[in-house]
């Protein structure tokens, strides 16, 4: 939503905010009525809803059928096998290509990206380390995740000076030889035109592996070798609480609202 927001403006592929509108995120609803034959009442479909109980879809918005026959929550649509899913997997595997005992350092680790990608990379054999904000985080992604190390930089004492630069800047300088960086999301850089501490040298779009990655994670999943974590408030009047507490460094894996019940 950082995209979207009035310091942004207008980019590719998203419109900022208005004050006074309603706002878009990811979602999963059913079908009320529709003029598009591909959309029948009652087919639940994924995409960008409006916050609120019903929303009114444009014909040019993202929209997609939902398969009923996955057998997995609702809630993975918009979780694990929404954008962030196919991101953590494709910026591991298809950017990184780790390889088995190597070390692989996982910045922000208890977020959607963060801690799949770590699991991602534990299924690869590779040896994690992560850094959270919190002991109840190092504790949760050491113990549940499968984390080989987790620190909390809060409370790093030898790190302070280390950490006046920026992490990303802090990791660099610390990479092996022919180590790879796969950098997504830098929102902290949406509005900053400065130059990044590790250069661009390929773009990747996620949808180049959507297959592979929705066959390896089913897989995964339904080997039960992988693990989502969801965090559930109820209620359209939770929305608000909801957005402002993935700033607050309390939230881990995916915040989800259920406005309505199944």
């Amino acid at each position: 939503m950082k995209s979207q927001s009035l310091s942004q403006g207008t980019i590719s592929f998203a419109t900022a905010i208005t004050l006074g509108e309603s706002i878009d995120s990811y979602g999963v609803g059913s079908v009320l009525f529709s003029h598009r034959p591909e959309f029948k009442k009652g087919y639940l479909v994924v995409g960008l809803l409006t916050w609120g109980e019903y929303s009114i879809v444009k014909e040019c918005s993202l929209l997609n059928k939902l398969d009923p026959n996955m057998g997995f929550p609702l809630s993975y649509h918009v979780g694990v096998f929404e954008f962030r899913g196919p991101t953590a997997y494709g910026e591991f595997v298809e950017v990184c290509k780790s390889k088995p005992r190597e070390n692989v350092f996982v910045s922000a680790a208890s977020n959607l990206i963060g801690h799949l990608a770590g699991q991602y990379a534990k299924l690869h054999g590779c040896y994690v380390v992560g850094y959270a904000g919190s002991q109840e985080k190092v504790k949760f992604l050491t113990e549940r995740l499968g984390y080989d190390d987790v620190f909390n930089y809060k409370q790093q004492i030898d790190l302070k000076s280390a950490l006046k630069s920026p992490m990303l800047a802090t990791a660099v300088a610390s990479m092996n030889l022919f180590g790879r960086v796969a950098v997504c999301g830098v929102i902290s850089e949406y509005t900053n035109s400065s130059t990044r501490d590790a250069s661009e040298m390929l773009d990747i779009l996620i949808y180049e592996y959507d297959a592979k990655f929705l066959s390896k994670t089913v897989e995964y999943l339904l080997g039960r070798k992988l693990k989502t974590i969801e965090y559930v408030s109820r209620g359209i009047e939770s929305i608000p609480s909801a957005f402002i507490g993935l700033f607050n460094d309390k939230n881990i894996g995916k915040k989800i609202v259920k406005v309505i019940d199944d």
